[in-house]
């Protein structure tokens, strides 16, 4: 046996109400689900940025904890750097000055006698006493002739019943 399914009612216009009212209807699930899995992979997405996100500022943290660690010991790295520069200054400084000294020693003459000496970086000065002016004349000639100062002056001699005293000033050494 069969059925029919008779309708004797006549159908009625549809109005655009109808039509949007049978769309979303129709198709409002599908947007729905669509929606729903926009959402999820969205709500996915925003764990994984978040996980990102702590796992950055653990790592800063760490850097910052490792910053105050390393910190005083690069301080302490430029202290000793700084007094290492300090200390080659010095020995360059004493280096030049025993230089200064042992040349001048090794052709200073044992007639001439020394009263005085003032040593600076740039110049030197020579105070004393000479029995013999030649001798005088040929240790200022020697200073002269070896060229180890720029400049050597014979800024004041006089002569006494004890010898000549002299001032000589010697300035720029060279090596």
């Amino acid at each position: 046996m069969r059925k029919y399914k008779i309708n004797l009612l006549s159908e009625k216009e549809k109005t655009l109400l109808d039509n949007l009212i049978d769309f979303s209807l129709n198709y409002l699930r599908y947007i729905i689900v669509i929606t729903q899995l926009v959402v999820i992979i969205v709500f996915f997405y925003r764990l994984t940025i978040d996980q990102k996100i702590i796992d950055l500022r653990e790592s800063v943290d760490q850097k910052k904890e490792i910053i105050k660690i390393v910190l005083p010991l690069l301080q302490q790295a430029e202290a000793i750097d700084r007094k290492t520069k300090e200390i080659n200054l010095i020995l360059k400084n004493q280096k030049e000055f025993r230089e200064k000294i042992n040349y001048l020693l090794s052709i200073f003459p044992e007639t001439i006698f020394l009263d005085k000496l003032e040593i600076n970086n740039r110049f030197m000065k020579l105070t004393g006493k000479s029995v013999n002016p030649n001798h005088l004349q040929a240790f200022l000639d020697r200073l002269k002739n070896d060229r180890k100062f720029l400049n050597v002056k014979l800024v004041s001699i006089k002569k006494t019943e004890e010898g000549y005293f002299f001032l000589i000033s010697l300035e720029n050494y060279k090596n």
